[in-house]
């Protein structure tokens, strides 16, 4: 098959959309497939072009918005997707494209009308909230424990003032236009052949809020890990620390949970350190409450990735605090590759990479979280059983191979039917 891919990121520098988009790639064409990929370039005139990764080329669609938010958003989206879909569908005719997959809210909306105009089957991959949710997170205030039940007006009107801060009232009058942006979003999805759902939380809030999207359309399909790749890199990698330690892999912000970490960790009474790897806005206010309280806190800021596998691999246990709907998170994904015992919020998603009891710990607040904590750095029988356990489901259910058959199988049925369809319309 001849695959178009439209992407927002791509590596060597993204995030893990990027690298779960690569993992599709690098599997279809070891399948024999012929893949294309396209991506936004979002740097302003004069930016330069990507450098392209494993022997990956994309190509680079100009896709620059001013640094202003709201006006951003528009070119970002509104602007973007008449473009794009103009260019995609050239493409699809010049390189006699099968089947188009887009991968992400930028990608997403210009691939499908692209692909339909063009006759071709069309899948999306939804990754993030970002067809329900203007801010693609369900975070409708960083402070309250809940998330939001649904975009509405009133919802809105209390999203835009934490992140607006003082001028909120400013923002009052765009509502409308947030609104009509995930309206056009949703209309764009309901377009589309097939919907994958990367994991049961998205899946479950595309039926509940995306208006307009067939239920026959939507499938769930996890995003794909090198499992074998992964395991031999860590297992390269020499201990970073020459004593046992917890480790917390992330993004130091509000929706990644962080304000639990040390709290569940100092309940948690190990004597063991606890190593952060990564960054973010909450960084400076943890390294702050962990000086408060004395605990011994290490923060190595970001990683190269051998090297974080190579903290997972020699941890005595991960802390997964994430306090938003848990897509499907890269970090447990890779934890469970290498065997790292998992304490974690049950979030979203993060049931459907830890079995509770089973592959790791799942904990409904802060407090059940830390006595995880506890048990589990007291426990080796404990930590080795889920460990194994964890390793065996990451090979047989999130492995790229058995990822992209599924992929690959979705794209045939909807080729199939595709055919029957032009046969009984005539064409």
């Amino acid at each position: 098959m001849r695959i178009l891919i439209a992407t927002d990121v791509f590596p060597p520098v993204c995030g893990g959309s990027g690298w779960s988009t690569y993992e599709l790639a690098r599997g279809l064409r070891g399948r024999g497939h012929a893949v294309t990929l396209v991506r936004p370039r979002t740097g302003g005139p004069g930016s330069r072009t990507d450098d392209g990764y494993d022997g990956f080329q994309p190509l680079a669609f100009p896709a620059w918005a001013p640094p202003v938010p709201y006006l951003r958003n528009y070119f970002k989206n509104e602007r973007l997707y008449r473009r794009m879909a103009r260019y995609l569908a050239a493409l699809i005719r010049d390189r006699r494209i099968d089947v188009v997959h887009a991968q992400h809210r930028l990608t997403g909306p210009p691939g499908i009308a692209a692909a339909r105009e063009a006759g071709v089957p069309a899948i999306c991959t939804v990754r993030d909230y970002w067809p329900v949710c203007y801010w693609s997170d369900l975070i409708h205030d960083p402070r309250a424990g809940e998330l939001c039940p649904s975009c509405t007006a009133g919802m809105m009107t209390r999203c835009v003032r934490p992140r607006a801060g003082a001028l909120w009232p400013l923002t009052l009058p765009l509502i409308p236009y947030m609104r009509a942006n995930l309206r056009r979003k949703q209309r764009a999805l309901a377009n589309a052949d097939a919907v994958v759902a990367v994991g049961s939380a998205i899946a479950r809030d595309l039926r509940e809020r995306a208006h307009g999207l067939r239920d026959t359309a939507l499938t769930t399909i996890p995003n794909p890990v090198d499992v074998q790749a992964i395991q031999a890199e860590a297992e390269r990698q020499p201990p970073p620390l020459d004593r046992s330690y917890l480790l917390h892999v992330g993004k130091l912000d509000v929706n990644k949970g962080v304000s639990q970490l040390l709290p569940a960790v100092r309940a948690a009474g190990l004597r063991e350190p606890l190593v952060v790897v990564g960054d973010g806005p909450e960084r400076s206010r943890l390294e702050a409450d962990a000086r408060a309280s004395r605990l011994d806190v290490r923060f190595m800021g970001w990683q190269p990735h051998e090297r974080v596998l190579a903290w997972m691999r020699h941890a005595l246990l991960l802390v997964f605090t994430s306090h938003w709907r848990e897509p499907l998170s890269r970090v447990l994904l890779e934890a469970s590759a290498v065997g790292c015992p998992v304490a974690a919020m049950d979030t979203g998603g993060t049931a459907d990479i830890v079995v509770d009891g089973e592959t790791g710990l799942l904990a409904a607040d802060g407090d059940e979280l830390a006595g995880h904590v506890a048990r589990l750095g007291a426990d080796a029988a404990l930590r080795a059983r889920l460990s194994e356990a964890a390793r065996g489901r990451a090979e047989s259910t999130f492995d790229t191979s058995v990822v992209v058959a599924r992929i690959e199988a979705l794209y045939e049925r909807l080729r199939v039917r595709s055919g029957a369809g032009m046969r009984e319309n005539g064409a």
